[in-house]
């Protein structure tokens, strides 16, 4: 059964730093790469980070200098530094493997409001 379950959003201020959690299923996790997608009102749900299984990672250009992905392969769990924040990052944070059709599934995600 797939599980993924996302924390640590919240309300920061603008410049400020979250950093996010996800507790994936061991059988997703040793098998594929990880990603965190964001969607913000509005818009399509989007792929802004991904750590591949070498521990490869890429950013999309929006994000890119600001966000860090990191992997703990013991527990399990897909990280997300953000810092430097902006209004333009609110959204509602999911992980999940990449791509997500891997597993077909969406957890509750995480919401990330970003004020002026």
């Amino acid at each position: 059964q797939v599980q993924l379950v996302e924390s640590g959003g919240g309300l920061v201020q603008a410049g400020g730093s979250l950093r996010l959690s996800c507790a994936a299923s061991g059988s997703i996790f040793s098998r594929y790469a990880m990603g965190w997608y964001r969607q913000a009102p509005g818009k399509q749900r989007e792929l802004v980070a991904t750590t591949f299984i070498g521990s490869t990672t890429n950013y999309a250009d929006s994000v890119k200098g600001r966000f860090t992905i990191s992997r703990d392969n013991a527990k399990n769990t897909v990280y997300l530094q953000m810092n430097s924040l902006k209004p333009e990052d609110t959204a509602v944070y999911y992980c999940n493997a990449v791509p997500f059709l891997i597993t077909g599934y969406w957890g509750q995600g995480t919401q990330v409001t970003v004020s002026l």
